[in-house]
């Protein structure tokens, strides 16, 4: 590590989130931090076909000294099936390096249950090996008297076992969900996340549920935890998971814009949201990231500047579409109350150049 990356964002003296504009890096980001700490869908593959150059590029993030952790919201699959999904891609990946949200709410149930306490799984395998890892016995039916429901994202959900869950939750057990993603990215579009589907119990019992997954802190915990992270950098493609779960515990993070964020979403993020760096894809892991330069309201990196007219966002030069990028974030994030029409014509002359 030749040189020290820029402090996280802290809050003001009024607990209010200063502005962040895009920061820049000296140094390639995988030789900044020590550990990548990787969402998997829309960043490493999407809808389960490989993205390209990302195996190839964290090949060499790792190769320069980078440890990768694959952090997921997804409770479905087990580790071990997710590094051979990861390995058939060609990414470096062991069991070891995965860490779930279905771990996350394990070690919470944990936290919170004596050993041995029953546990009825509204999931899959996944979920009811980690949470027969952390000492719990999972259940599948009310009637055994479960002291917690743990909810995760299963495609063969069904209503019966939602039915037990919501019985069981009635009853007073603890209500624990891996993560609540409203929705799942994939090639014909989005579809129901478990965030739509815990709603069935919640709407049922008016109980809701804690969430382990991100945004929510648990699952960085695990996560820093499982790899000894001092100094980690999140990389992600959501602004309201992976950026946000990363700006709620202090950490820095990437957004990349092969999955579910795309530009316009960035420049309009809100201050909660918004990313330490931005990059086309993981290939942004191994490059030094510019600093955007300011002055007199105009905000330029590469060959782009921006400015904020009133209500309106411009954009002129050329060069690097992400450069480009850069540069309009800074100008939005300068000031608040950016607008999708405010910002329509900049992002349009931005796309025509990617």
């Amino acid at each position: 590590m030749t040189s020290e990356a820029p402090a996280p964002q802290t809050p003001d003296q009024n607990g209010h989130d200063e502005p962040r504009l895009p920061k820049g890096c000296a140094d390639p980001l995988d030789t900044a931090y020590d550990v990548a700490l990787l969402d998997l869908d829309g960043v490493v593959y999407l809808g389960g076909t490989a993205i390209p150059g990302a195996a190839q590029a964290l090949r060499k993030a790792q190769a320069a000294g980078m440890r990768l952790a694959y952090v997921t919201n997804n409770a479905f699959r087990t580790p071990a099936a997710i590094a051979a999904l990861l390995t058939s891609f060609g990414t470096p990946a062991t069991a070891q390096d995965v860490v779930t949200s279905a771990q996350a709410a394990a070690r919470l149930l944990a936290e919170r249950l004596p050993a041995g306490a029953p546990v009825l799984v509204v999931g899959g395998s996944g979920l009811r090996m980690a949470v027969r890892e952390r000492g719990l016995r999972p259940v599948s039916t009310a009637l055994d008297r479960p002291q917690a429901v743990v909810q995760g994202y299963w495609p063969d959900l069904s209503y019966s076992l939602l039915a037990e869950g919501g019985l069981a939750v009635a009853a007073g057990a603890l209500f624990v969900a891996s993560n609540g993603d409203l929705t799942l990215p994939g090639r014909r579009g989005s579809q129901p996340g478990n965030g739509s589907l815990i709603q069935v119990i919640a709407t049922a019992t008016g109980v809701q549920p804690l969430v382990a997954g991100k945004p929510e802190p648990p699952l960085h915990r695990e996560s820093v935890l499982r790899t000894g992270a001092e100094h980690p950098l999140v990389v992600g493609d959501r602004l309201d998971t992976d950026i946000e779960g990363a700006h709620r515990v202090g950490a820095d993070s990437l957004l990349v814009l092969t999955g579910v964020t795309g530009p316009a979403e960035a420049v309009l993020a809100p201050p909660s949201q918004r990313p330490t760096y931005l990059a086309e894809d993981l290939a942004g892991l191994l490059e030094p990231h510019p600093e955007v330069s300011s002055a007199d309201g105009a905000f330029s990196c590469g060959g782009w500047t921006a400015t904020r007219t009133e209500d309106q966002l411009e954009l002129s030069g050329d060069g690097e579409r992400i450069d480009g990028l850069r540069a309009l974030c800074a100008a939005a994030w300068a000031t608040e109350g950016g607008t999708v029409a405010s910002a329509r014509s900049a992002i349009q002359r931005l796309e025509g150049t990617g």
